[in-house]
């Protein structure tokens, strides 16, 4: 009973946060949502003890999975180059720096436990970055690489935790092991999961053309395949959290969206928007109920390192955060002129290699990997300064957050990045040829329609849908600054068509209140009402 009302209790400041978010708009709500687990943690007087395995399970499958079902396939191969480079190399680079940056500073903290600490901190997290880029403006292709880069730098982080972890155990370190473990790992967590995403979707597909589509059973399908593939995956040691990134994507290419009913892709949408909105919230309420224990943890262990003040663990996870964003800002300030020289006009300037380095948040990955970290050494010894390690990663984790929150908006003011007008082409042309299939589609059913008793109205209504299309095909034929003011046309349009439909809305509630109109025939006028904004929102 107590897990379920806990349960109800972080969904509930979830909700809260929301609320506080809209009134402090300055706050962005990942932080909200941390201070408000942070007073759960100060007013209670129970710690909900966050099982690393349960806690990867629950939340990571289905929203690295929805990161890697909507982030567009095209774009993650166009920009493999880079985001290998932050995903893989930026990882061992950021392990080797910050690892000796953290012995340096804290000599009582072996080099394994270092570099175990700086492992938990070197990927990105995909559920921090999304949580940024929903207030601030991040170019698209910033955010397609940083998105590709922390939904595939999950992998390498955790097996140079691993390893990190042996070596402070055993002694010991093997870099042939390593590397094997880490392609293991890897690529064997992306073939599982694609495997197991391709063979649900083709059963799933065969099904619904057999029986017919069901949109209840089919969303349910979607929310298990995350987890089937994570689990596959950890049976046989691979990497789970890739597993769900390839399923994801795997869904995202296969061809049965073509064959799902407009309905069920709506709901669908919608159901996965209320998990991830839920889902995120509570990993950051959960990181903020947890503070409070670590730092009381944390605070009785200053004396191994010769500190009796609370407020070296500031300094120690300010000079941490430093050092993390120093070691990125390097990385990407080499790599973007490699990756970017051959298609841009000008060399990227100093901001986009800020805003890429100060978005390289940290989140619930590194929460969760650092509580992994053993209780005890083989000889029966507390693991070395353990709390220190886990509140210096829960101190990184706000800082990596508050620094992105307040410095992205002022770099992104005049950041530019590559020129992306080969999409606007694409998006023409799309429309264009998709014009043209109309009309041809329509004059078809004209075709068997004449001679028959309708043939009458089937003209006037094919006239109208014709018009149109064609008057879509003129705006293509028009050349930049027509089409452009075409498009504040069509802008102005919007909100006008908006305007009208929360009247009809106003009206048809009136109605429904004052036993005007049925309920059942106001709730159906409402629902074309809201298909009709849904639209033209979009």
């Amino acid at each position: 009973m107590d897990s379920v009302i806990l349960v109800l209790f972080l969904l509930f400041a979830v909700v809260v946060s929301g609320l506080v978010a809209r009134m402090l708009p300055v706050i962005p709500r990942p932080l909200v949502q941390i201070g408000l687990g942070a007073l759960i943690g100060l007013g209670s007087h129970f710690k909900v003890e966050l099982d690393p395995e349960i806690f990867f399970l629950l939340f990571l499958p289905p929203l690295l999975f929805l990161d890697g079902w909507r982030i567009p396939n095209d774009e993650l191969y166009k920009n493999k180059g880079p985001i290998l480079e932050l995903a893989l190399g930026l990882v061992f680079f950021t392990v080797a720096g910050a690892g000796f940056l953290i012995h340096a500073m804290i000599p009582e903290m072996p080099l394994p436990v270092a570099f175990a600490l700086a492992a938990v901190l070197s990927p990105t997290d995909p559920i921090a970055v999304s949580a940024i880029a929903a207030r601030v403006a991040v170019p698209k292709r910033m955010m397609h690489i940083l998105e590709g880069e922390s939904l595939l730098n999950d992998a390498s982080g955790l097996v140079c935790l691993r390893f990190a972890v042996a070596a402070a155990l055993t002694g010991t370190f093997s870099p042939v092991t390593a590397g094997l473990t880490f392609l293991w790992v890897s690529l064997g967590g992306i073939a599982i999961g694609a495997l197991i995403a391709y063979v649900i979707v083709w059963l799933q597909d065969k099904t619904a053309a057999r029986l017919g589509a069901e949109t209840g059973s089919q969303i349910l399908v979607s929310l298990l395949i995350p987890f089937a593939a994570y689990l596959a995956a950890e049976k046989v040691h691979c990497s789970g959290i890739l597993a769900a990134v390839a399923a994801g994507i795997t869904v995202s290419a296969s061809v049965t969206s073509e064959r799902m009913p407009a309905a069920t892709r709506m709901r669908g949408h919608a159901v996965w928007d209320i998990v991830q909105f839920a889902a995120n919230g509570i990993i950051f309420v959960l990181l903020g109920e947890q503070l409070p224990w670590v730092l009381r943890g944390a605070t009785d262990t200053l004396e191994q390192v010769g500190h009796e003040s609370a407020w070296w663990l500031l300094a120690y996870a300010l000079a941490i955060t430093a050092g993390l964003l120093l070691l990125r800002f390097l990385w990407v300030w080499v790599s973007i002129r490699l990756s970017f020289r051959s298609r841009m006009a000008e060399r990227p300037g100093w901001r986009v290699i800020a805003a890429i380095s100060l978005a390289g948040v940290r989140g619930a990955v590194t929460l969760a990997g650092v509580l992994t970290l053993p209780l005890l050494m083989p000889d029966g010894s507390p693991f070395p300064v353990r709390e220190l390690t886990i509140c210096l990663a829960a101190g990184v984790i706000i800082l990596s957050l508050v620094a992105a929150s307040a410095g992205l908006p002022v770099l992104l003011r005049e950041v530019k990045m590559p020129p992306e007008t080969q999409l606007q082409l694409e998006e023409d042309h799309a429309r264009a040829a998709a014009a043209e299939a109309a009309i041809t589609a329509v004059r078809k059913v004209l075709d068997r329609a004449q001679g028959g008793k309708d043939e009458e109205l089937c003209l006037a209504a094919a006239a109208r849908i014709t018009d149109f299309y064609r008057g879509r095909l003129e705006e293509q034929s028009q050349d930049q600054e027509q089409q452009q003011r075409a498009r504040e046309a069509l802008g102005v349009e919007r909100e006008l068509r908006l305007t009208a439909l929360q009247a009809e809305r106003e009206e048809i509630f009136r109605r429904i209140r004052e036993k005007q109109l049925g309920d059942e025939t106001g709730g159906k006028l409402i629902r074309d009402l809201d298909l009709l904004e849904a639209r033209y929102r979009s």
